[in-house]
C-alpha cells in the first residue's frame, strides 16, 4: 500500500510539473483577419530536395496552395525552371493567390571551360522561365524578383547581378528587385538605382548583433529606415519591401536570440503590428519547414514554417499559443514508460525505506521524461538515413545505460557490492559519452554556426551522474564523487586519468572563445565597433548569456568532475 501511495505521488507531481511548464501562452495581438500578406513558399516535404533534384508532385502543391490561401494573400517564391516549379503559378490563381515569383541565380564560374557555361546556361534558363511565367500570367505575377542573396554567398559579381536585372527589365511589364539581406543594400547601393523596388532581408536572428525576440520589431523598423534613409540620399526613392522576416521555432541559440515556438509566435505577431502601424510591406519567411536545408544549415535551417514538413501548424496566427501542443502525449508515455522501469525493478522496491524508496521512483520518473523528450527531440531533427540511424543509436544506449544507472542505485540502497561486469559498463559507457561530447564540442568550437549544442543527446547520461552525486552525498551521506563511489570502479593502472577531465574543461573554455571570435569578425560587428577591445567585450558578453552554451558548459563541467577527483587520488596513492 505505502508503494502504491508513492507512486502515484510522483506520477501526480508529473503531471503538475508537465501541465505546470506547458501552460499556453499569451503572445501579442492576433494578426488581422489570420491572414498575413504574404509567406515564402518553398514546397519541399519529408523526402524531398531541390539539391538532389527530388521535387513534389501537382497534386502536393495544389494542396499546400489551398493551405496557404487560408493564411495569406500572396506567396513568393525562390526558382521559376527546376523541376515542378513552373505549375505554381496556376496553382496559385486557382486559390486566389498572387505571386512574387523569383529566379534563381547561382555561380558560375567553375575549373573549366565546358562546366562554366553548363553553369551559366543553367542561369539562363532560369532568367528564360521568369521572364515567360511573368508574361503569361500577368494577373498573377505581380511582381518579380532576380536572384536571392546571391552577393551575400559570393556567387555573382555585382555587374554581373544587374545584368540579369536589366534583361529581365527589359522582357516584363511587371516591377523587378534583387533580394539579400539589407547591408548588401548598404554595401551596393548602386543596386538601388537598378531596381523598381528594393527587396530588403532583415533576419535579426541572423544578425552579426542578434538581438532578443522582444527588441526585434523595433530593430526592423530601424532598418527599414536606414535604408530608406540611404535610398532618398540617392534621389532614388522607391517602394521597399521586406522580402524576407521571420524567426525560427527551434535549433542553437545565437547570442541573445533564443528560438522556441513561442518566440516565433511572438515575433511574427510584433512585426505584423510594426509593419500595419508603418505601413510596411513585408513577406514572412516561412510557410513550410523545409527539412532538406538542414544538410546545410543544420536543425535551424529546417525550422522557420508556420507549418511543419508534414503541414501541421507549427503555431496558431490567433490566440494562445503552446510550445509544445503535443505535450500530454509526452506525459503519457513517461509514466508508461515509469510503471515499466517499477516493474523491472518490482523485487528491490518493497525493501527499500521511505527515503530510498521515494529517491528511486522520482529519479526512475525523471529519468523516463527526459528520455521521452530526448525521443521526441531527436526524432523530429533527424532528417536523413545517417541522421535517423544516429538517433537509434544514441536512443538504444540511453535505454541500457540508464538501466545500468538505476541497478547501481538499487546497488547503492542494498548494500551490494557492484558486479565488476556493471562497474565496466557503466565507466566505459561514460567514455564513450565523453568522447561524443568532445567531438561535439571541438566541432562547435571551430566552426559552430549551423552546429546544435548537443545537450539532448547526453541529457540522461548527465543526469543519472547527477542522481549518483545526489544518492552519494545526500542520501547515502558519502563525500566523495569519484569514480569508485559512483560507479563502484576506477581504472588503478590509469593515473592520468585526470588528463580526461582537464581536456573536458580545455575544450569547454576554446568553446567560449571559438563562439566570440565567430561575433568578432563578422562585418556588421566590426562596422558598429571599429574597437577591437570593445567588440571583444560585445562579442564575449553575447557569448556568456547564452544559455544554451552555459548549459553545455555545465554539462561538461559534470562530466569532467569524477575524473578529476579520480586521477587525483590515483596520482595520491601512486605516491
Amino acid at each position: 500500500m505505502k508503494l502504491i501511495t508513492w507512486i502515484s505521488l510522483v506520477i501526480l507531481l508529473n503531471v503538475i510539473f508537465s501541465w505546470g511548464t506547458n501552460l499556453p501562452q499569451n503572445v501579442g495581438e492576433n494578426v488581422p483577419a489570420g491572414k498575413l500578406k504574404s509567406l515564402s513558399y518553398a514546397p519541399f516535404r519529408e523526402g524531398q530536395d531541390p539539391m538532389l533534384e527530388i521535387f513534389p508532385n501537382e497534386k502536393q502543391m495544389d494542396e499546400d496552395l489551398e493551405l496557404l490561401g487560408k493564411v495569406a494573400y500572396n506567396i513568393r517564391t525562390y526558382a521559376s525552371a527546376e523541376g515542378s516549379m513552373p505549375l505554381i503559378p496556376d496553382l496559385a490563381k486557382k486559390h486566389s493567390l498572387t505571386l512574387l515569383q523569383g529566379g534563381w541565380l547561382g555561380s558560375y564560374k567553375a575549373n573549366n571551360a565546358i562546366e562554366t557555361a553548363k553553369l551559366k546556361a543553367k542561369n539562363d534558363l532560369e532568367i528564360a522561365e521568369l521572364i515567360r511565367s511573368a508574361n503569361e500570367h500577368p494577373d498573377v505575377v505581380t511582381r518579380v524578383i532576380v536572384g536571392n542573396e546571391v552577393l551575400l554567398r559570393g556567387d555573382l559579381e555585382p555587374e554581373e547581378l544587374i545584368a540579369y536585372i536589366r534583361q529581365v527589365k527589359r522582357a516584363v511589364k511587371q516591377p523587378v528587385s534583387y533580394a539579400d539581406v539589407w547591408s548588401m543594400y548598404m554595401k551596393y547601393p548602386e543596386l538601388i538605382k537598378e531596381v523598381d523596388f528594393i527587396t530588403i532581408h532583415i533576419l535579426p536572428y541572423w544578425e552579426d548583433e542578434p538581438i532578443t525576440v522582444s527588441a526585434a520589431p523595433a530593430h526592423i523598423e530601424r532598418i527599414y529606415k536606414q535604408v530608406q534613409k540611404e535610398a532618398k540620399s540617392m534621389n532614388a526613392e522607391k517602394p521597399i519591401l521586406i522580402g524576407e522576416s521571420g524567426w525560427p521555432s527551434g535549433g542553437k541559440q545565437r547570442g541573445n536570440s533564443v528560438p522556441s515556438v513561442v518566440n516565433e509566435a511572438r515575433f511574427i505577431r510584433d512585426f505584423i503590428q510594426v509593419a500595419t502601424e508603418n505601413n510596411f510591406d513585408y513577406n514572412i519567411v516561412e510557410a513550410f519547414n523545409q527539412p532538406w536545408k538542414a544538410a546545410f544549415e543544420g536543425i535551424i535551417g529546417a525550422k522557420w514554417g508556420l507549418y511543419n514538413s508534414s503541414r501541421e501548424q507549427v503555431f496558431p496566427l490567433t490566440g494562445y499559443v503552446y510550445e509544445n501542443p503535443h505535450w500530454y502525449k509526452n506525459l503519457l508515455a513517461s509514466i508508461a514508460l515509469f510503471l515499466l522501469t517499477l516493474i523491472v525493478f518490482k523485487k528491490e522496491l518493497p525493501v527499500l525505506n521511505t527515503q530510498r524508496l521515494l529517491s528511486f521512483l522520482v529519479i526512475s520518473q525523471t529519468l523516463a521524461t527526459l528520455f521521452i523528450s530526448q525521443s521526441g527531440t531527436l526524432w523530429a531533427t533527424s532528417y536523413t538515413h545517417f541522421q535517423c540511424f544516429q538517433t537509434l543509436g544514441i536512443l538504444s544506449f540511453n535505454i541500457f545505460f540508464v538501466y545500468f544507472i538505476l541497478q547501481r542505485i538499487i546497488n547503492i540502497f542494498t548494500k551490494q557490492v557492484n558486479s565488476p561486469e556493471l562497474s565496466n559498463r557503466l565507466y566505459y559507457g561514460l567514455l564513450a559519452v565523453i568522447v561524443y561530447a568532445i567531438i561535439k564540442t571541438v566541432i562547435l568550437a571551430w566552426d559552430g554556426r549551423y552546429v546544435d549544442f548537443p545537450t539532448a543527446a547526453t541529457q540522461l547520461v548527465v543526469f543519472s551522474l547527477i542522481s549518483l552525486i545526489f544518492i552519494n552525498r545526500i542520501i547515502e551521506k558519502i563525500s566523495e564523487i569519484d569514480l569508485d563511489s559512483l560507479f563502484g570502479y576506477i581504472p588503478r593502472k590509469l593515473s592520468s586519468v585526470k588528463n580526461i577531465g582537464y581536456a573536458i574543461l580545455g575544450l569547454g573554455i576554446a568553446l567560449i572563445v571559438g563562439e566570440s571570435y565567430a561575433f568578432i569578425v563578422s562585418r556588421d560587428l566590426i562596422m558598429a565597433y571599429p574597437s577591437m577591445f570593445n567588440r571583444l567585450v560585445v562579442a564575449t558578453l553575447f557569448t556568456l548569456t547564452n544559455f544554451q552554451l552555459l548549459l553545455w558548459l555545465m554539462y561538461l563541467v559534470l562530466l569532467a568532475i569524477p575524473f578529476f577527483i579520480s586521477g587525483k587520488q590515483a596520482s595520491l596513492k601512486s605516491h
